[in-house]
Order: C-alpha cells, then sequence, then structure tokens
C-alpha cells in the first residue's frame, strides 16, 4: 500500500564527477578530493584505466591502486568496484569512465563488432546501465573522472552551404551521466573548476576554485548533515543553541561560526530565520 512520508535530509554517499580535457588535474584533483573526505589515504582506492597515471602521485600518500587494462568493458568496471568495497574502502575513484563507453572494448566497440545497428544497443544499454547503478547503489563515496574534448558542430550559413564550427566541451561517456552525480565540476587547463550540477549549493554560482583536500572536507560535511546530525527538536544541542540567542547580534555571531554548517541544512537556516522573527516581534512590541 502507497503511503505518504515527510521528506527528510538523510547521511548521504557523495557521486561526484571531475571532468577536464588532457592535463586538466583530474586525477590529482580526485585523489586530493577523496583524501578530503575521509581522512585516510589507507581508504582511497582508484581504478586506474589511465596507463598507471595513479602511481605518479604515490607521494601523496598510501592510497590503493586497481589498474584495469583493455578490454574495458562494463563487467570489468563493475567488478573492479566491488572489489574495493569488499576491501573495506570509504573512497571509491574511477579513473576514467571514459574507457567504458569509448574505449578498447567499451560500449561503443562492442555495438560496433555486434554489428553496429541501432538494435544492437538493445544488448549493450543493459549492460552500461549496470555499470551506472554499480556507481550509483555502491555504499562507498564515489568519485568519477571523465575526459573532455573538443565538440564541432554542423551548421548552414546565410548562403546555404555547410559550415563546421566548434561547440563547446564535450564529455566522452554516454549522454546524460552527469544527471546521476551528486555534484559535477569542470576542470579547466589551469585545474580550476565550475560546477556544472550541484545539489549540495557548495559549489554552484560560487567563483571557480582548485579543488583541493579542504574540498573533500566540505562535501564530507555536507553529507554528514542529515537528521542524525542535525536533530532540530526542543531539547536538542542545535536548538538550544539558537533558542539561547535573545539578540539579532547574537544571532548573526552563531551563524557566522557556524556559517558552513547553516548554508548546507535549510532546516537550521529556518530555526535561525523563526527565531530572528521571535526576537524582532518581541522588540517591536517592548517599543
Amino acid at each position: 500500500m502507497m503511503q505518504l512520508r515527510k521528506a527528510t535530509r538523510k547521511k548521504a554517499k557523495i557521486r561526484l564527477g571531475l571532468s577536464a580535457v588532457s592535463g586538466g588535474g583530474k586525477t590529482y584533483s580526485a585523489l586530493l578530493v577523496a583524501h578530503g573526505i575521509c581522512g585516510d589515504w589507507n581508504k582511497v582506492a582508484i581504478i586506474d584505466s589511465e596507463n598507471s597515471s595513479a602511481d605518479l602521485y604515490a607521494h601523496l600518500g598510501d592510497f590503493n591502486v586497481l589498474p584495469i587494462t583493455a578490454p574495458f568493458s562494463p563487467e570489468k568496471y563493475i567488478d573492479a568496484i566491488h572489489t574495493c568495497e569488499k576491501a573495506g574502502m570509504e573512497v571509491i575513484i574511477v579513473d576514467s569512465i571514459t574507457h567504458e563507453w569509448d574505449g578498447k572494448g567499451g560500449c561503443l566497440e562492442i555495438v560496433e563488432q555486434l554489428g553496429g545497428k541501432y538494435q544492437d544497443w538493445a544488448k549493450v544499454t543493459p549492460r552500461h546501465q549496470a555499470f551506472i547503478e554499480a556507481i550509483i547503489q555502491s555504499p562507498c563515496h564515489m568519485i568519477t573522472t571523465v575526459r573532455r574534448k573538443q565538440d564541432y558542430e554542423m551548421i548552414k550559413d546565410n548562403n546555404g552551404k555547410v559550415k563546421v564550427e566548434k561547440g563547446g566541451l564535450k564529455e566522452i561517456t554516454r549522454e546524460g551521466f552527469e544527471y546521476e552525480l551528486t555534484i559535477n565540476l569542470e576542470l579547466d587547463t589551469r585545474h580550476n573548476a565550475t560546477a556544472s550540477k550541484d545539489r549540495t549549493g557548495l559549489f554552484m554560482g560560487k567563483p571557480a576554485f582548485v579543488p583541493s583536500e579542504k574540498t573533500g572536507e566540505l562535501i564530507a560535511q555536507w553529507c554528514e548533515q542529515g537528521e542524525e546530525a542535525f536533530n532540530l527538536q526542543p531539547g536538542t544541542e542545535w536548538h538550544d543553541r539558537v533558542a539561547q540567542c535573545s539578540t539579532q547580534r547574537e544571532l548573526v555571531d552563531l551563524y557566522n561560526r557556524y556559517k558552513a554548517d547553516v548554508d548546507v541544512n535549510p532546516l537550521l537556516q529556518q530555526l535561525i530565520a523563526h527565531r530572528r522573527n521571535t526576537i524582532n516581534g518581541r522588540t517591536s512590541a517592548a517599543a
């Protein structure tokens, strides 16, 4: 029987995507963010399909590497993810998902080997979707990297002639993967990141930044701020903190002191706003 329930903010596992052209710093950035999320290099694993590029950063710490080579079938990636999970990893980096789609033995090549017909996708799409589900359903934090390349468009000029023009940069994976992510960050050649999608509100609309361990710490904080972390009922810690504020200045000080917490917790924002209105009403009545 169907039954409505109130929306609740549960603790979450992050699904973070990093995309960049060659040299954009995907692997390095992913490792720093991963360490920031869990604080323990031994709990970080990177599934490396990029010719052992992860080993270039061994100086960062004792993270775990699981190299995979062609053929880059969806099943090989799935097995690698499950291997990391069983090993007790907290953060898994898939570097990169591009090979599963456009690499040797990846989905595009599998379709070609089947004959390259449209109906052949009926066999390959479920295999690709199983790979996506392995990322989405993992009990670990997941960071995926993906290559970007220059896209081109065929357009007609005023004389009706067809010409090729540069479009934007396109991720080399199946279209729509970004929708499965919590956050998607695009890196430029100077390693600056901007958010093209952000359900956390931490990065969207903010100035470009270089991903670091601090980025991972912010993400980890957001992931922990479920209703378990912010019980706002009367008599609980956060409710009492706000209730003890008797002036606007005290509320402002509380907000500034815990701004990172407040900004990513709408319920806490509402609690502070309610207390502010109460103080305002009391002040007006006294006047």
